[in-house]
């Protein structure tokens, strides 16, 4: 199957964002367009899943955008790879949970190429590394399903400024921290998008899936 790739080199508004990204699940439904895979970067930008909670928002003065993905409060910007998709699921195996570890063994994949080790959580949806004894969080998973279309994205904390999330509950998980690549290690991360890119098609296009 054919997927676009897409590769935004400034940031982009997240409604804007969305609204291509919707657009783009319609036009795929009535076979209109390929598939997407779309790597881009958010200016600062804090973002409510469909099961947050009000006292998640720990800073009452920041905006928050409700959007329809699952999960909850998190935040984004600059520092911070988005990789958003749009998967027809019709065409593949009708399995949500199969296409969660797709995306979780694309990042896992990716961070191992940088000698850091990573793993998931069915308890806590998204990606953890282990660093003195801590366990904390780098990258962040919201799905939503449209007709067996299967979109919104991931998040992947390069060298992004943690103090954003000092106020919010990031992910509804309150004695968990957030880290970045960077910090776990210091090294050149330049080429990070296209082996996302890279292992994230090659894993949809798996025969196994």
């Amino acid at each position: 199957m054919k997927i676009d790739i897409k590769k935004s080199t400034k940031t982009v508004k997240y409604s804007d964002a969305i609204e291509f990204l919707e657009k783009r699940v319609n036009d795929v439904i009535h076979n209109k367009s390929n598939e997407l895979v779309w790597i881009l970067e958010h200016p600062s930008t804090f973002t409510a899943g469909k099961t947050y909670e009000k006292d998640e928002i720990l800073d009452k003065n920041i905006n928050i955008i409700e959007t329809s993905r699952g999960g909850k409060i998190t935040w984004h910007g600059p520092g911070q790879l988005i990789c958003y998709f749009v998967v027809d699921l019709n065409k593949r195996k009708k399995d949500i949970r199969k296409f969660i570890n797709i995306i979780e063994n694309t990042i896992i994949q990716t961070l191992k190429k940088y000698k850091i080790n990573s793993f998931s959580d069915r308890k806590n949806i998204g990606i953890w590394v282990k660093k003195n004894k801590e366990i904390k969080k780098i990258a962040a998973i919201g799905i939503r399903v449209k007709k067996w279309i299967a979109y919104h994205g991931f998040s992947l904390n390069v060298n992004n400024n943690l103090d954003n999330y000092n106020k919010i509950i990031p992910c509804g998980i309150k004695n968990k921290e957030i880290t970045n690549l960077k910090l776990i290690k210091n090294q050149s991360y330049k080429n990070i998008k296209k082996e996302i890119i890279g292992n994230f098609v090659n894993n949809l296009n798996n025969e196994v899936f």
